[in-house]
């Protein structure tokens, strides 16, 4: 199925509103974890992203060599560069979990790279995550983890991944996907194989899924919806960050609704369904600010152009405050 605007009305439910009666963090707290030596755009696009869908506070925590390219980047984050490779191990844990207690949501893998040390950081961040409860999303060196070892996401719900064309082929190896699966289903069988997590397959049109039984009897056991929304012709490198940022805030939205902070309603969504929403909420505003970059810059399109436009991509999705309509 394709969005509905009853899944469009369930996602606007997670989104806190501007009323200026929420504090500093209300709106979402958000962690990147990534950044190791080669690789500091990545992580930079991830967490300002967040920031330009409407989070409070990202955090970027990253290896020395890459936390002062993205300070000078923007004033606008918080940078931890705790990842050292010559630091003891139990030292990082300490530190990592307590900035983990401060945040919403962890979003590792962007410009993480495949050094055993910033490898070894991220499998010990993604433990600490799990064991606070909290939102995850797993992209691109993430991805690659996950793949070697099934079991550090399998069965946590509340874990999103977000994989490309090739990173979705191999997590589809990794799983034993039958070669002769109809398209269509491929998500939802890699989401069952993995006890439950949302797959958002990113593509021509995005895939997001989720299937926690082999034989579903209702909507809380599986979904998969197709985004159709139009996006720029030109997919440069770091789009996926972006996504990844965005995903992050709207889960990071969602904690906050699931835990009472705003838009109270008689009727609760159901906790397993806010990753899927928010995951198609993500895709939307990132294909709709693609699209309203490429417009501009046409084939010169680069990841920095898109920044700008997600605020209006957001507007035009969901409407806003200022009247402007919703797409749907």
């Amino acid at each position: 199925m394709t969005v509905s605007k009853e899944i469009l009305v369930q996602i606007k439910r997670l989104i806190p509103p501007l009323t200026g009666k929420l504090h500093k963090g209300q709106s979402g707290r958000v962690g990147v974890i990534g950044g190791a030596q080669d690789y500091s755009g990545a992580p930079f696009f991830a967490a300002i992203s967040a920031l330009r869908m409407g989070a409070d506070l990202s955090h970027v925590i990253c290896s020395p060599t890459a936390a002062d390219p993205i300070k000078t980047y923007s004033p606008d984050l918080i940078v931890h560069p705790i990842l050292r490779e010559d630091r003891p191990t139990e030292d990082v844990r300490a530190e990592l979990s307590g900035l983990l207690e401060r945040l919403h949501v962890l979003v590792i893998g962007p410009g993480l790279g495949r050094e055993n040390y910033m490898q070894k950081y991220a499998r010990l961040a993604l433990s600490l995550a799990k064991d606070q409860n909290m939102y995850i999303v797993l992209d691109a060196d993430a991805l690659w983890m996950v793949q070697k070892d099934l079991g550090l996401v399998k069965g946590y719900h509340k874990a999103v991944l977000t994989p490309n064309v090739v990173e979705f082929r191999r997590l589809a190896e990794s799983v034993g996907l039958p070669p002769d699966s109809p398209p269509s289903l491929q998500a939802s069988i890699i989401s069952r194989r993995l006890g439950g997590v949302t797959i958002l397959q990113k593509g021509p049109k995005d895939i997001v899924s989720f299937s926690h039984s082999e034989k579903p009897s209702n909507e809380e056991d599986e979904k998969t919806v197709e985004v159709d929304t139009e996006g720029g012709l030109k997919r440069c490198g770091g789009q996926g960050d972006i996504l990844s940022g965005l995903t992050g805030t709207m889960l990071a939205w969602g904690k906050n609704y699931e835990g009472g902070g705003f838009n109270a309603d008689e009727e609760k969504l159901s906790p397993r369904s806010i990753p899927l929403l928010a995951s198609i909420g993500a895709s939307m505003v990132t294909r709709t600010a693609s699209k309203r970059a490429f417009n501009r810059y046409g084939r010169g399109l680069v990841t920095q152009d898109i920044l700008p436009d997600i605020g209006g991509a957001f507007a035009e999705v969901f409407g806003e405050e200022i009247g402007r309509k919703a797409s749907l």
